[in-house]
């Protein structure tokens, strides 16, 4: 079944409550998906010149220092980063392809959950309670943030199979329903040079984006795009360095609302989300129609 919420902020004084204000959007969403949960969290941007990389390790004790000073070594470049839990975000002035070589080299089975300037993704097995106190949702400052419940129906209940799922820089889409051409598409886009770690089709979806955004398209072209090349029956919320997105499968079966303010635009599965954000009850609520593209990115 699964649950999706989103917060994009276009008041920059909520900017340090953003963690707060999503965090009870997340838990509501429990019963649509008690199995996992993650959260995309847009914010502390990196210079140009830099990347930053969200990272996991299944070992607690895992070196994240030794992993430090050997792109430092490597590089010659320099690096900050810090941990939470088994996860950790470097900041690195290099190129985001050498990084990831030298932690492909390193061999020690360091997972790449995300990279660009902006983005950080955590996730977990587990209530979204418990995850959102594992990593501290509540005092986590940004620009924008998405989040999705995982119900495993289909596969296996693993952190790698949870949501979201980023396969481009600072690009990353969560997702309710279920795609029918996704190996069929998969195989198109690993010869396209799009590479995916698991097998869920929401990566698929993600790595479709990643391709059309790579080959010149807009968000709103790519996504106009997937219409025409994804079958099956979703919604989609996207994450961008800019902004955010929400598109719905023709058929639109699955459900979405959407609501915005002068101070921010939020998304859900359920209403029941945003009841806790501040001045709900003046905001425009709709329901979000049938292939139709809802893009808010900053500049527009």
């Amino acid at each position: 079944m699964c649950g999706i919420v989103g917060l994009y902020l276009k008041n920059p004084a909520l900017e340090s409550q953003l963690g707060a204000l999503f965090e009870p959007m997340l838990i509501s969403m429990t019963d649509r998906g008690p199995d996992s949960a993650g959260f995309a969290i847009y914010g502390d941007e990196v210079p140009d010149g830099w990347i930053k990389l969200t990272l996991r390790h299944h070992d607690l004790e895992y070196s994240w220092q030794a992993l430090a000073d050997k792109i430092k070594q490597t590089l010659s470049c320099d690096v900050d980063w810090f941990s939470n839990h088994c996860v950790a975000v470097f900041k690195v002035q290099a190129a985001a392809a050498a990084v990831e070589n030298v932690i492909a080299e390193a061999g020690d089975d360091v997972l790449i959950l995300s990279a660009g300037q902006s983005i950080e993704i955590l996730k977990e097995k587990g209530l979204p309670q418990e995850i959102a106190a594992k990593f501290n949702l509540s005092g986590m400052k940004g620009t924008h943030i998405i989040g999705h419940t995982r119900m495993a129906t289909e596969s296996a209940v693993t952190m790698e199979g949870s949501h979201p799922f980023s396969t481009g820089m600072d690009l990353c889409l969560v997702h309710n329903g279920s795609l029918s051409n996704h190996n069929r598409l998969r195989l198109e886009l690993e010869r396209q040079g799009v590479k995916f770690v698991t097998e869920n089709d929401s990566e698929v979806a993600a790595g479709y984006l990643t391709w059309r955004l790579r080959e010149g398209d807009t968000l709103n072209e790519a996504l106009k795009n997937a219409l025409k090349d994804l079958d099956g029956f979703f919604t989609f919320t996207i994450g961008t360095r800019d902004g955010f997105a929400v598109m719905r499968d023709p058929i639109a079966c699955k459900p979405a609302v959407l609501a915005e303010t002068d101070d921010y635009v939020a998304m859900a599965s359920e209403y029941q989300a945003l009841t806790t954000l501040p001045g709900i009850e003046n905001a425009k609520v709709w329901e979000p129609e049938p292939a139709t593209v809802y893009v808010w990115e900053r500049g527009q």
